[in-house]
């Protein structure tokens, strides 16, 4: 079993390629089953925060391909949904 504030604490990395996407920032969970839906990964700051964030990523909790004690790995930027600017 893994808690919210461990999953914080890992970077989520693509499989191919190797880049570093970010850390966990919030989860989506379906209201109707139950279960994780996706994780959110915020998006960069843009002038210190100060003029908000570009787009967090939504990655699909079936597009992740293991947890690892150190790093989450997901499949390519396929994966990756931009959810608008806040």
């Amino acid at each position: 079993m893994v808690r919210l504030s461990q999953l914080r604490e890992r970077d989520i990395v693509e499989v191919v390629g190797g880049r570093r996407i970010g850390a966990v920032g919030d989860l989506e969970i379906d209201a109707a089953s139950g279960q994780i839906a996706a994780v959110i990964v915020p998006g960069a700051a843009r002038l210190f925060g100060l003029l908000g964030s570009e787009g967090d990523y939504r990655i699909a909790w079936a597009d992740i391909v293991t947890i690892g004690e150190d790093v989450i790995l997901v499949r390519p930027p396929a994966a990756l949904r931009e959810t608008p600017p806040r």
